[in-house]
């Protein structure tokens, strides 16, 4: 005869206030002056609440205390995606920046959506934590300097200038300049921009600056400038590097270099010139930007300019750390460079 189902365990219930005032013969308000320390508590009666407090495993509601101080110990990130390899590395250093400094990271995420973006500015869905740290792509500047909800925040990217906020930006136009100039220095002399954006003729700021870096390195090596060699994607995303890489070879088979506007579109590239049956670096040389964890272990490892994110997170959490404490001076500008890491997509 089969064995009938096992008696289903009630899950214990956690240990309240009036659990250890019973047991300490107290009343629940002299166990909440002990939970929060309060001065006016005889010494003796302290430390028999206390016992009764360790006896059964008391755990006072940590949030409900910090908000009736002021303070949730909650810090939330709002930033584009998890999911592609730059983000989730910055999310990571972030956690470990916020952890050192006794916070908590909850995370959300926009998409890059417009009205994600205002309703993130506004407060919602990150109510009930004590600052923001706010990747912004669409949102107009204009709109975040008119933001109504008091979190203070502080801002990581290129884009947000004039915005009131203090930033963590990072130095694209150099970027830009760095990649190209490895490019030109190492002998391409036809090098495409894979990765433009333009709506209405008006670039993201991000874009814009790398662009510009791009053409100051063209100039240096006495390079003409061609627009048609700035190709523009719909994202930075695998797809859409390794379809826009397609259609620019397709359209300039004289291309001897491609600039990728980050490391993802670098690797959609590099497939599409496999498929074209062209050589990295011997006919096309590649480089990208960041220089995720998959650059170092590509076939051929990929050629990037790297970003340090735990600098980034911890000049971020620092700023946010000062306007917690006080701080009310004017914005504050931390800008990060990048680093030239050679590897053999460009015949290193």
């Amino acid at each position: 005869m089969p064995a009938g189902p096992s008696p289903s365990r009630t899950p214990a219930r956690p240990t309240t206030l009036r659990d250890v005032a019973e047991a300490a013969g107290v009343s629940i308000k002299t166990v909440s002056n002990v939970v929060n320390d309060h001065p006016h508590v005889r010494p003796e009666m302290r430390e028999r609440v206390k016992e009764f407090i360790e006896r059964l495993d008391y755990r006072p509601n940590g949030i409900g205390r910090q908000l009736r101080q002021g303070r949730t110990g909650l810090v939330a990130l709002a930033l584009p995606n998890v999911t592609s390899p730059y983000y989730g590395e910055l999310t990571s250093a972030l956690v470990t920046a916020a952890r050192s400094r006794g916070m908590t990271l909850l995370v959300e995420q926009t998409d890059g959506d417009l009205e994600r973006e205002r309703e993130v500015a506004g407060g919602f869905p990150v109510r009930l934590v004590d600052g923001l740290v706010f990747v912004p792509l669409t949102m107009p500047v204009g709109e975040l300097a008119q933001r109504r909800d008091s979190t203070p925040a502080v801002l990581i990217g290129e884009h947000g200038e004039g915005s009131g906020y203090d930033r963590v930006t990072i130095d694209s136009v150099a970027l830009g300049d760095t990649g190209v100039r490895h490019l030109a220095e190492s002998g391409r002399r036809t090098i495409a921009f894979l990765g433009d954006k333009a709506a209405d003729a008006v670039r993201p700021p991000v874009v814009a600056q790398r662009i510009e870096g791009y053409r100051r390195a063209l100039r240096r090596a006495g390079l003409p400038f061609d627009p048609e060699l700035l190709w523009p994607l719909p994202e930075w995303e695998l797809r859409h590097g390794y379809h826009g890489a397609r259609e620019l070879l397709a359209a300039r088979p004289d291309v001897d270099a491609i600039f990728a506007a980050n490391d993802l579109v670098a690797f959609g590239a590099m497939h599409a010139l496999r498929e074209r049956g062209l050589r990295v670096p011997q006919d096309v040389a590649v480089v990208g930007v960041d220089d995720v964890e998959q650059a170092r272990y590509g076939a051929p490892t990929l050629t990037s300019i790297a970003l340090d994110r735990s600098e980034m997170a911890d000049l971020a959490l620092g700023l946010l750390a000062d306007r917690l404490a006080g701080h009310h001076g004017p914005e504050r500008l931390m800008t990060v460079t990048g680093r030239l890491v050679v590897r053999e997509s460009t015949g290193g």
